[in-house]
């Protein structure tokens, strides 16, 4: 499980470099995102940009960190490709889950905090 991350002013964004998010990676997510988001602020986005498959158990998964988060905190969703995004459809969490088209879009003009070209990678 390859995830990036990087901090903004108020916001932390966690990339997904995995191109599937199903039952063989799910459990090992969930504890990264809970790991990586302890300390995190009241907004994360999790970047799926490079995702193509996303079944049952990683929609669980998304939902489970989303949970982690608590009611302090949300957590955002971009760069759904078609296919995620009709899961998210179909499924209704689109009406749960705030969804940006891209990265930059969620962002919205949030200068970078840390100097780092696209955060930091961590292996899980």
């Amino acid at each position: 499980m390859q995830l990036d991350t990087a901090h903004y002013d108020g916001l932390m964004v966690v990339s997904v470099l995995e191109d599937r998010m199903d039952a063989a990676i799910a459990l090992d997510f969930k504890d990264a995102m809970r790991d990586l988001t302890s300390d995190a602020p009241a907004r994360v986005v999790l970047d799926m940009a490079t995702v193509r498959f996303l079944d049952s158990s990683g929609l669980g998964a998304v939902i489970g960190a989303m949970k982690q988060l608590g009611h302090q905190r949300r957590l955002e969703l971009a760069g759904l490709n078609p296919s995620v995004e009709k899961v998210f459809r179909l499924t209704r969490m689109d009406s749960i889950f705030t969804i940006h088209a891209n990265i930059d879009a969620a962002l919205g003009g949030v200068a970078t905090i840390d100097a780092a070209p696209r955060g930091q990678a961590h292996a899980y």
